[in-house]
């Protein structure tokens, strides 16, 4: 389906292979899913670091620089001490770095967090150029393929949508929101997953 004005289809890509990331800089293409297998250790951390007590949650700012690793002193210092944090924090060190060099970064925010419940319950795009998202327990992500839902109103109640499509935990997804040059109006329609399962979520945005 092609939005009036944007001249191009949108679609999506997914694969196996980290490399189908880059493919998020073609014309119409608004997301990007790598579709991985977490380490199991990463996979039993995010586990138990989603039973904690309080929901946790770590936010920042990111200095970075594409030759050299990005520093993430006390990431979720909550959990620090459950099995597989080391593994878990060098996980999203890559994720960082990664993204640094697919955008050409010089500032990511980071936000990792332990959610009970749909944080946007409702079908909508995102006001930011590129958007890197990936559960690491619970439910993942929702969102539409073009024409699925109108795109006018999305801000008020939307009524029952067919062939929703689903993130898997673990698979790596780069967004295009609204921000992104050219890709006004085409912005990647998603949501939260409903209900309240517990899920641990990163998202990092490019800042500068």
């Amino acid at each position: 389906m092609t939005p009036a004005g944007l001249g191009v289809d949108i679609r999506q890509v997914a694969s196996d292979s980290p490399s189908v990331l880059t493919e998020i800089f073609q014309d119409g293409v608004n997301l990007a899913v790598w579709q991985r297998r977490l380490p199991a250790q990463v996979e039993d951390f995010a586990a138990l670091a989603i039973g904690l007590g309080a929901l946790a949650a770590d936010q920042r700012v990111l200095e970075v620089d594409e030759h050299a690793e990005p520093s993430l002193p006390g990431l979720l210092e909550e959990a620090a001490d459950f099995y597989g944090y080391p593994g878990f924090v060098a996980d999203v060190q890559w994720l960082v770095s990664a993204y640094t060099c697919l955008v050409g970064a010089r500032r990511v925010g980071l936000r990792l967090r332990v959610l009970q419940g749909a944080m946007c319950p409702r079908f909508h795009v995102d006001n930011v150029p590129l958007r890197l998202l990936t559960t690491y327990a619970g439910p993942g992500s929702e969102w539409l393929q073009e024409g699925a839902i109108a795109r006018q109103g999305l801000q008020h109640a939307a009524p029952p949508v067919d062939n929703i499509q689903t993130l898997r935990t673990g698979d790596v997804a780069v967004l295009k929101g609204e921000r992104w040059a050219g890709n006004e109006g085409a912005g990647l329609i998603h949501r939260s997953p409903p209900g309240d399962q517990r899920r641990l979520l990163l998202s990092l945005d490019w800042l500068a």
